[in-house]
């Protein structure tokens, strides 16, 4: 079986980009934020970088982790996991 191709480009950052969309809201509420870097399409990485409250709180690896990669992974397949930088 062929592997499927990789989404890359400009499509895969708007839907990464949607998905953190939908999360900020939450984050600012806290006065954090979440800032889209790249994406490895060959290993499906995702990085980030947690800014404001979120860049220096003890429980933004739990909120990375737990909370963004958890739904970035559910709304795109091709997404095995979320970094931070």
């Amino acid at each position: 079986m062929t592997p499927r191709a990789q989404p890359k480009g400009p499509v895969m950052i708007d839907r990464i980009e949607k998905v953190l969309d939908e999360i900020r809201p939450t984050l600012q509420a806290d006065g954090g934020d979440v800032e889209f870097i790249d994406f490895n399409a060959d290993t499906g990485v995702v990085l980030v970088r947690m800014k404001g409250a979120c860049g220096n709180c003890p429980m933004s690896l739990m909120t990375l982790k737990q909370g963004i990669e958890a739904r970035m992974k559910a709304a795109i397949p091709e997404v095995q996991s979320v970094d931070q930088i």
